[in-house]
Protein backbone atom coordinates (compact mmCIF):
# COMPACT_ATOMS: atom_id res chain seq x y z
CA UNK A 1 0.00 0.00 0.00
CA UNK A 2 1.17 3.53 -0.81
CA UNK A 3 2.50 5.08 2.40
CA UNK A 4 0.52 8.32 2.02
CA UNK A 5 -2.68 6.42 1.34
CA UNK A 6 -2.02 4.34 4.46
CA UNK A 7 -1.45 7.52 6.50
CA UNK A 8 -4.66 9.04 5.13
CA UNK A 9 -6.65 5.94 6.09
CA UNK A 10 -5.27 5.94 9.64
CA UNK A 11 -5.91 9.66 10.14
CA UNK A 12 -9.39 9.33 8.59
CA UNK A 13 -10.32 6.57 11.03
CA UNK A 14 -9.18 8.73 13.95
CA UNK A 15 -11.09 11.76 12.62
CA UNK A 16 -14.24 9.62 12.40
CA UNK A 17 -13.69 8.18 15.90
CA UNK A 18 -13.30 4.65 14.55
CA UNK A 19 -10.29 3.80 16.67
CA UNK A 20 -7.17 5.11 18.35
CA UNK A 21 -3.78 5.58 16.75
CA UNK A 22 -2.30 2.73 18.79
CA UNK A 23 -5.04 0.32 17.65
CA UNK A 24 -5.07 1.36 13.98
CA UNK A 25 -1.43 1.94 13.10
CA UNK A 26 -0.07 -1.63 13.54
CA UNK A 27 -2.42 -2.96 10.85
CA UNK A 28 -1.30 -0.38 8.31
CA UNK A 29 2.37 -0.71 9.17
CA UNK A 30 2.13 -4.32 8.02
CA UNK A 31 0.64 -3.20 4.68
CA UNK A 32 3.45 -0.87 3.57
CA UNK A 33 7.01 -1.65 2.51
CA UNK A 34 9.39 -2.03 5.42
CA UNK A 35 11.41 0.96 4.19
CA UNK A 36 8.28 3.17 4.43
CA UNK A 37 7.20 2.20 7.95
CA UNK A 38 9.09 4.92 9.77
CA UNK A 39 7.65 7.52 7.37
CA UNK A 40 4.12 6.18 7.94
CA UNK A 41 4.61 6.43 11.69
CA UNK A 42 5.97 9.97 11.38
CA UNK A 43 3.10 11.08 9.13
CA UNK A 44 0.41 9.69 11.44
CA UNK A 45 1.87 10.90 14.73
CA UNK A 46 2.99 14.24 13.32
CA UNK A 47 -0.31 15.02 11.57
CA UNK A 48 -2.32 14.27 14.70
CA UNK A 49 0.10 16.18 16.94
CA UNK A 50 -0.30 19.26 14.72
CA UNK A 51 -3.93 18.68 13.79
CA UNK A 52 -5.45 21.60 15.75
CA UNK A 53 -3.16 23.94 13.79
CA UNK A 54 -3.71 22.12 10.50
CA UNK A 55 -7.47 22.22 10.99
CA UNK A 56 -7.29 25.98 11.53
CA UNK A 57 -5.48 26.32 8.21
CA UNK A 58 -8.02 24.12 6.43
CA UNK A 59 -10.93 26.13 7.80
CA UNK A 60 -9.50 29.16 5.99
CA UNK A 61 -8.42 27.34 2.85
CA UNK A 62 -11.64 25.43 2.17
CA UNK A 63 -14.92 27.05 1.13
CA UNK A 64 -16.94 24.30 2.84
CA UNK A 65 -16.17 21.28 5.01
CA UNK A 66 -15.85 17.81 3.53
CA UNK A 67 -18.73 15.36 3.72
CA UNK A 68 -18.21 12.36 5.99
CA UNK A 69 -17.58 10.08 3.01
CA UNK A 70 -14.74 12.35 1.88
CA UNK A 71 -12.87 12.64 5.18
CA UNK A 72 -10.05 10.71 3.54
CA UNK A 73 -9.36 13.70 1.28
CA UNK A 74 -9.28 15.96 4.33
CA UNK A 75 -6.76 13.51 5.81
CA UNK A 76 -4.64 13.66 2.63
CA UNK A 77 -4.56 17.45 2.92
CA UNK A 78 -3.76 17.30 6.64
CA UNK A 79 -0.86 14.87 6.15
CA UNK A 80 0.48 17.00 3.30
CA UNK A 81 0.32 20.24 5.27
CA UNK A 82 2.16 18.50 8.11
CA UNK A 83 4.88 17.50 5.63
CA UNK A 84 5.13 21.05 4.33
CA UNK A 85 5.37 22.41 7.87
CA UNK A 86 7.64 19.97 9.63
CA UNK A 87 9.58 17.71 7.26
CA UNK A 88 12.37 18.11 4.74
CA UNK A 89 10.31 16.63 1.93
CA UNK A 90 10.44 19.13 -0.97
CA UNK A 91 7.19 21.07 -1.35
CA UNK A 92 6.64 20.01 -4.97
CA UNK A 93 7.07 16.35 -3.98
CA UNK A 94 4.60 16.67 -1.11
CA UNK A 95 2.01 18.26 -3.40
CA UNK A 96 2.51 15.69 -6.17
CA UNK A 97 2.26 12.78 -3.73
CA UNK A 98 -0.96 14.21 -2.30
CA UNK A 99 -2.49 14.45 -5.77
CA UNK A 100 -1.37 10.88 -6.52
CA UNK A 101 -2.98 9.72 -3.27
CA UNK A 102 -6.35 11.02 -4.52
CA UNK A 103 -6.02 8.75 -7.54
CA UNK A 104 -5.07 5.78 -5.35
CA UNK A 105 -8.14 6.50 -3.19
CA UNK A 106 -10.24 6.45 -6.41
CA UNK A 107 -11.33 10.05 -6.00
CA UNK A 108 -10.11 11.66 -9.18
CA UNK A 109 -12.44 14.63 -8.64
CA UNK A 110 -10.30 15.66 -5.65
CA UNK A 111 -6.98 15.94 -7.54
CA UNK A 112 -7.56 19.52 -8.65
CA UNK A 113 -8.92 20.59 -5.27
CA UNK A 114 -5.98 19.11 -3.35
CA UNK A 115 -3.47 20.63 -5.75
CA UNK A 116 -5.09 24.07 -5.50
CA UNK A 117 -5.43 24.04 -1.71
CA UNK A 118 -1.82 23.01 -1.10
CA UNK A 119 -0.39 25.50 -3.58
CA UNK A 120 -2.49 28.25 -2.04
CA UNK A 121 -1.19 27.21 1.40
CA UNK A 122 2.38 27.57 0.16
CA UNK A 123 1.68 31.01 -1.33
CA UNK A 124 -0.33 32.43 1.56
CA UNK A 125 1.17 30.76 4.65
CA UNK A 126 2.52 34.00 6.10
CA UNK A 127 -0.86 35.72 5.73
CA UNK A 128 -2.65 32.70 7.18
CA UNK A 129 -0.31 32.70 10.19
CA UNK A 130 -1.07 36.36 10.85
CA UNK A 131 -4.81 35.72 10.68
CA UNK A 132 -4.58 32.77 13.09
CA UNK A 133 -1.95 34.05 15.53
CA UNK A 134 -4.48 34.76 18.32
CA UNK A 135 -6.22 31.37 18.02
CA UNK A 136 -5.64 29.15 21.08
CA UNK A 137 -5.86 25.99 19.01
CA UNK A 138 -3.39 27.33 16.48
CA UNK A 139 -0.85 28.49 19.07
CA UNK A 140 -0.99 25.55 21.47
CA UNK A 141 -1.84 22.64 19.15
CA UNK A 142 -4.59 21.67 21.60
CA UNK A 143 -8.39 21.96 21.65
CA UNK A 144 -9.66 25.17 23.24
CA UNK A 145 -11.59 23.48 26.06
CA UNK A 146 -8.51 21.63 27.28
CA UNK A 147 -6.26 24.69 27.03
CA UNK A 148 -8.67 26.79 29.10
CA UNK A 149 -9.02 24.05 31.70
CA UNK A 150 -5.25 23.76 32.16
CA UNK A 151 -4.71 27.50 32.17
CA UNK A 152 -7.30 27.94 34.92
CA UNK A 153 -6.14 24.94 36.95
CA UNK A 154 -2.37 25.13 36.54
CA UNK A 155 -1.46 28.76 35.71
CA UNK A 156 2.14 28.33 36.89
CA UNK A 157 2.67 25.08 34.99
CA UNK A 158 0.55 25.84 31.93
CA UNK A 159 3.37 26.79 29.54
CA UNK A 160 5.40 23.72 30.48
CA UNK A 161 2.38 21.45 30.05
CA UNK A 162 1.88 22.67 26.49
CA UNK A 163 5.59 22.40 25.70
CA UNK A 164 5.80 18.91 27.19
CA UNK A 165 2.75 17.67 25.32
CA UNK A 166 4.02 19.02 22.01
CA UNK A 167 7.48 17.51 22.36
CA UNK A 168 8.73 14.16 21.17
CA UNK A 169 8.57 11.66 24.03
CA UNK A 170 11.95 10.07 24.81
CA UNK A 171 12.52 6.34 24.92
CA UNK A 172 13.03 5.43 28.57
CA UNK A 173 14.20 2.12 29.99
CA UNK A 174 13.77 0.43 33.35
CA UNK A 175 16.75 -1.63 34.46
CA UNK A 176 15.89 -5.01 35.96
CA UNK A 177 17.61 -4.83 39.35
CA UNK A 178 17.58 -8.63 39.59
CA UNK A 179 20.22 -8.66 36.86
CA UNK A 180 22.11 -5.33 36.83
CA UNK A 181 22.16 -1.96 38.52
CA UNK A 182 21.76 1.19 36.48
CA UNK A 183 25.46 2.08 36.36
CA UNK A 184 26.31 -1.37 35.01
CA UNK A 185 23.66 -1.18 32.31
CA UNK A 186 24.72 2.32 31.27
CA UNK A 187 28.19 0.90 30.76
CA UNK A 188 26.72 -1.88 28.61
CA UNK A 189 24.90 0.68 26.48
CA UNK A 190 28.09 2.68 26.05
CA UNK A 191 29.93 -0.43 24.89
CA UNK A 192 27.13 -1.00 22.36
CA UNK A 193 27.52 2.55 21.05
CA UNK A 194 24.15 3.70 22.41
CA UNK A 195 24.13 7.13 24.07
CA UNK A 196 22.04 7.30 27.23
CA UNK A 197 21.76 8.99 30.62
CA UNK A 198 20.30 8.25 34.04
CA UNK A 199 16.79 9.58 34.73
CA UNK A 200 16.30 12.16 37.47
CA UNK A 201 13.20 10.70 39.14
CA UNK A 202 13.43 6.92 38.91
CA UNK A 203 16.48 5.17 40.39
CA UNK A 204 16.19 2.40 37.79
CA UNK A 205 15.48 4.60 34.76
CA UNK A 206 17.61 5.37 31.72
CA UNK A 207 16.76 7.77 28.91
CA UNK A 208 18.14 7.03 25.45
CA UNK A 209 19.42 9.93 23.39
CA UNK A 210 17.75 8.36 20.35
CA UNK A 211 15.02 5.69 20.19
CA UNK A 212 16.31 2.21 19.45
CA UNK A 213 14.86 -1.05 18.25
CA UNK A 214 14.63 -3.17 21.42
CA UNK A 215 16.58 -5.88 19.62
CA UNK A 216 19.59 -3.54 19.70
CA UNK A 217 19.45 -3.16 23.50
CA UNK A 218 21.99 -5.35 25.35
CA UNK A 219 20.28 -8.24 27.10
CA UNK A 220 16.73 -7.16 26.25
CA UNK A 221 15.53 -10.61 25.23
CA UNK A 222 17.07 -12.01 28.43
CA UNK A 223 15.14 -9.53 30.59
CA UNK A 224 17.94 -7.12 31.47
CA UNK A 225 15.78 -4.10 30.76
CA UNK A 226 12.23 -3.01 29.85
CA UNK A 227 10.76 0.00 28.11
CA UNK A 228 8.76 2.14 30.56
CA UNK A 229 8.31 5.87 31.15
CA UNK A 230 10.08 7.32 34.15
CA UNK A 231 6.91 8.59 35.87
CA UNK A 232 5.26 5.17 35.53
CA UNK A 233 8.35 3.55 37.06
CA UNK A 234 7.60 5.38 40.31
CA UNK A 235 4.45 3.26 40.82
CA UNK A 236 6.24 0.20 42.10
CA UNK A 237 8.50 2.20 44.42
CA UNK A 238 5.59 4.18 45.88
CA UNK A 239 3.59 0.99 46.42
CA UNK A 240 6.54 -0.21 48.59
CA UNK A 241 5.95 -3.94 48.12
CA UNK A 242 7.39 -6.48 50.55
CA UNK A 243 8.37 -10.09 49.92
CA UNK A 244 5.61 -12.61 50.57
CA UNK A 245 2.74 -10.15 50.30
CA UNK A 246 -0.56 -10.54 48.47
CA UNK A 247 -0.71 -7.73 45.89
CA UNK A 248 -3.31 -6.72 43.30
CA UNK A 249 -2.35 -4.79 40.18
CA UNK A 250 -5.72 -3.67 38.83
CA UNK A 251 -5.96 -2.44 35.21
CA UNK A 252 -2.48 -3.91 34.75
CA UNK A 253 -1.90 -4.14 30.97
CA UNK A 254 0.62 -4.03 29.35
CA UNK A 255 2.29 -5.23 32.54
CA UNK A 256 5.17 -2.84 33.13
CA UNK A 257 4.13 -2.09 36.69
CA UNK A 258 3.34 -5.73 37.47
CA UNK A 259 6.80 -6.77 36.38
CA UNK A 260 8.51 -3.93 38.24
CA UNK A 261 6.74 -4.85 41.49
CA UNK A 262 7.96 -8.43 41.12
CA UNK A 263 11.48 -7.26 40.32
CA UNK A 264 11.57 -5.23 43.55
CA UNK A 265 10.64 -8.27 45.68
CA UNK A 266 12.84 -10.67 43.71
CA UNK A 267 9.76 -12.46 42.33
CA UNK A 268 8.69 -13.32 45.88
CA UNK A 269 5.08 -12.12 46.14
CA UNK A 270 1.63 -13.39 45.24
CA UNK A 271 0.49 -10.95 42.56
CA UNK A 272 -2.86 -10.91 40.82
CA UNK A 273 -2.57 -8.98 37.55
CA UNK A 274 -6.05 -7.98 36.43
CA UNK A 275 -7.25 -6.33 33.25
CA UNK A 276 -10.61 -6.05 31.50
CA UNK A 277 -8.98 -6.85 28.13
CA UNK A 278 -7.96 -10.47 27.69
CA UNK A 279 -6.19 -9.45 24.49
CA UNK A 280 -4.02 -6.93 26.35
CA UNK A 281 -3.19 -9.57 28.96
CA UNK A 282 -1.25 -11.37 26.24
CA UNK A 283 1.28 -8.53 26.40
CA UNK A 284 1.48 -8.93 30.18
CA UNK A 285 2.16 -12.63 29.77
CA UNK A 286 4.89 -11.94 27.20
CA UNK A 287 6.59 -9.46 29.52
CA UNK A 288 6.43 -11.81 32.49
CA UNK A 289 7.92 -14.64 30.44
CA UNK A 290 10.76 -12.49 29.09
CA UNK A 291 11.64 -11.30 32.60
CA UNK A 292 11.23 -14.78 34.16
CA UNK A 293 8.53 -13.61 36.58
CA UNK A 294 5.27 -15.15 37.79
CA UNK A 295 1.85 -13.63 38.42
CA UNK A 296 -1.75 -14.81 38.28
CA UNK A 297 -3.40 -13.22 35.22
CA UNK A 298 -7.13 -12.59 35.23
CA UNK A 299 -9.22 -11.07 32.47
CA UNK A 300 -12.20 -9.38 34.14
CA UNK A 301 -13.84 -6.08 35.03
CA UNK A 302 -12.08 -4.94 38.21
CA UNK A 303 -15.30 -3.42 39.57
CA UNK A 304 -17.17 -6.74 39.26
CA UNK A 305 -15.26 -8.35 42.12
CA UNK A 306 -17.73 -11.24 42.54
CA UNK A 307 -16.69 -12.55 39.12
CA UNK A 308 -12.98 -12.90 39.88
CA UNK A 309 -12.00 -12.38 43.55
CA UNK A 310 -11.32 -15.56 45.56
CA UNK A 311 -11.90 -13.87 48.92
CA UNK A 312 -8.20 -13.64 49.83
CA UNK A 313 -7.56 -9.99 50.90
CA UNK A 314 -4.60 -8.04 49.58
CA UNK A 315 -1.80 -6.32 51.50
CA UNK A 316 -1.44 -3.74 48.74
CA UNK A 317 -3.43 -2.68 45.71
CA UNK A 318 -2.23 -0.65 42.75
CA UNK A 319 -5.10 1.00 40.89
CA UNK A 320 -3.76 2.61 37.73
CA UNK A 321 -7.22 3.80 36.76
CA UNK A 322 -8.56 4.36 33.23
CA UNK A 323 -8.34 8.09 32.56
CA UNK A 324 -8.28 10.87 29.97
CA UNK A 325 -4.57 10.25 29.22
CA UNK A 326 -4.02 14.01 29.25
CA UNK A 327 -0.57 13.47 30.77
CA UNK A 328 0.61 11.32 27.85
CA UNK A 329 -0.71 13.29 24.87
CA UNK A 330 2.79 13.44 23.37
CA UNK A 331 2.69 9.63 23.13
CA UNK A 332 -0.97 9.56 22.05
CA UNK A 333 -1.63 12.78 20.09
CA UNK A 334 -4.99 11.42 18.92
CA UNK A 335 -6.24 12.14 22.45
CA UNK A 336 -6.58 15.77 21.30
CA UNK A 337 -9.22 14.69 18.79
CA UNK A 338 -10.85 11.75 20.55
CA UNK A 339 -11.30 13.18 24.04
CA UNK A 340 -14.36 15.38 24.64
CA UNK A 341 -15.27 17.58 27.65
CA UNK A 342 -18.13 15.26 28.62
CA UNK A 343 -15.70 12.33 28.89
CA UNK A 344 -14.03 13.71 32.01
CA UNK A 345 -17.07 13.40 34.28
CA UNK A 346 -17.74 9.88 32.98
CA UNK A 347 -14.16 8.83 33.65
CA UNK A 348 -14.26 10.32 37.15
CA UNK A 349 -17.40 8.29 37.85
CA UNK A 350 -15.66 5.12 36.66
CA UNK A 351 -12.59 5.87 38.77
CA UNK A 352 -14.71 6.31 41.89
CA UNK A 353 -16.57 3.09 41.10
CA UNK A 354 -13.28 1.21 40.91
CA UNK A 355 -12.06 2.67 44.21
CA UNK A 356 -15.29 1.70 45.96
CA UNK A 357 -15.22 -1.81 44.48
CA UNK A 358 -11.60 -2.60 45.33
CA UNK A 359 -11.44 -1.08 48.80
CA UNK A 360 -13.20 -4.04 50.54
CA UNK A 361 -10.53 -6.35 49.07
CA UNK A 362 -7.78 -4.62 51.05
CA UNK A 363 -6.53 -5.95 54.40
CA UNK A 364 -6.81 -3.85 57.54
CA UNK A 365 -3.80 -1.48 57.60
CA UNK A 366 -3.24 -2.24 53.95
CA UNK A 367 -2.51 0.47 51.38
CA UNK A 368 -3.94 1.33 47.97
CA UNK A 369 -1.96 3.42 45.50
CA UNK A 370 -4.27 5.38 43.20
CA UNK A 371 -2.59 6.45 39.96
CA UNK A 372 -3.57 8.02 36.65
CA UNK A 373 -1.74 9.43 33.63
CA UNK A 374 -4.05 12.45 33.82
CA UNK A 375 -3.22 16.04 34.75
CA UNK A 376 -6.84 16.98 35.46
CA UNK A 377 -7.85 17.37 39.14
CA UNK A 378 -11.35 16.15 38.22
CA UNK A 379 -9.84 12.68 37.80
CA UNK A 380 -7.27 12.93 40.55
CA UNK A 381 -7.70 14.93 43.75
CA UNK A 382 -11.44 15.34 43.34
CA UNK A 383 -11.98 11.59 42.95
CA UNK A 384 -9.75 10.75 45.92
CA UNK A 385 -11.29 13.38 48.21
CA UNK A 386 -14.80 12.30 47.28
CA UNK A 387 -13.89 8.71 48.11
CA UNK A 388 -12.32 9.69 51.43
CA UNK A 389 -15.34 11.76 52.37
CA UNK A 390 -17.62 8.73 51.94
CA UNK A 391 -15.31 6.03 53.34
CA UNK A 392 -14.81 6.06 57.10
CA UNK A 393 -11.96 3.55 57.24
CA UNK A 394 -9.87 5.27 54.54
CA UNK A 395 -7.27 7.97 55.08
CA UNK A 396 -4.46 9.61 53.17
CA UNK A 397 -1.07 8.05 53.81
CA UNK A 398 2.26 9.77 53.21
CA UNK A 399 4.30 8.39 50.33
CA UNK A 400 7.58 6.78 51.27
CA UNK A 401 10.02 8.95 49.31
CA UNK A 402 13.17 7.87 51.15
CA UNK A 403 14.16 4.98 48.94
CA UNK A 404 16.65 2.53 50.35
CA UNK A 405 18.06 -0.63 48.85
CA UNK A 406 15.32 -3.24 48.68
CA UNK A 407 16.30 -6.67 49.97
CA UNK A 408 19.38 -7.90 48.07
CA UNK A 409 18.59 -6.08 44.84
CA UNK A 410 20.70 -3.50 43.07
CA UNK A 411 18.40 -0.54 43.74
CA UNK A 412 20.16 2.79 44.21
CA UNK A 413 19.39 4.81 47.32
CA UNK A 414 17.89 8.21 46.61
CA UNK A 415 14.93 10.37 47.49
CA UNK A 416 12.06 10.04 45.05
CA UNK A 417 10.69 13.15 43.34
CA UNK A 418 6.96 12.93 42.69
CA UNK A 419 6.24 16.42 41.41
CA UNK A 420 4.18 19.00 43.25
CA UNK A 421 2.03 18.36 46.31
CA UNK A 422 -1.73 18.59 45.81
CA UNK A 423 -4.51 18.47 48.43
CA UNK A 424 -4.74 14.67 48.19
CA UNK A 425 -1.66 13.49 46.33
CA UNK A 426 1.19 14.40 44.02
CA UNK A 427 1.16 15.61 40.42
CA UNK A 428 3.88 15.20 37.81
CA UNK A 429 3.61 17.16 34.56
CA UNK A 430 5.00 16.09 31.16
CA UNK A 431 8.56 17.30 30.75
CA UNK A 432 10.44 18.02 27.53
CA UNK A 433 13.02 15.23 27.29
CA UNK A 434 11.77 13.75 30.57
CA UNK A 435 8.82 11.98 32.14
CA UNK A 436 5.12 11.87 31.30
CA UNK A 437 2.33 13.48 33.31
CA UNK A 438 1.23 11.28 36.21
CA UNK A 439 -0.73 11.50 39.48
CA UNK A 440 -0.31 9.49 42.68
CA UNK A 441 -2.23 9.28 45.96
CA UNK A 442 -1.69 6.67 48.68
CA UNK A 443 -4.63 5.53 50.84
CA UNK A 444 -4.50 3.48 54.03
CA UNK A 445 -7.23 1.28 55.46
CA UNK A 446 -8.09 1.40 59.13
Amino acid sequence: MNVRVAAARVVTAVLQDEGSLSSLLPTYLSKVDERDRSLLQQLCYGTLRYYPRIEAYLNLLLTKPFKAKDKDIEAVLACSIYQLLETRIPSHAAVNEAVAACKALKKLWAKGLVNAVLRRFLREKEQLDTTLEKSLEFKTLHPKWLVKLWRDTWPDQFENIISGNNSQAPMTLRVNQRKNNRAEYLSMLQSAGIEASATQHSPSGITLKKPQDVAALPGFSEGAVSVQDEAAQLSAYLLSPKAGEQILDACCAPGGKTCHILELVDNNAEIVALDISSKRLERVEENLERLDLQAALIGADASDTKSWWDGQPFDRILLDAPCSATGVIRRHPDVKLLRKPADIAKLAELQLTLLNALWPLLKENGTLLYATCSILPEENDQVVLKFLDATKNASLHALNLELKSLESLNTESQKLNVGIDTPAGHQLFPQVGGHDGFYYALLKKG
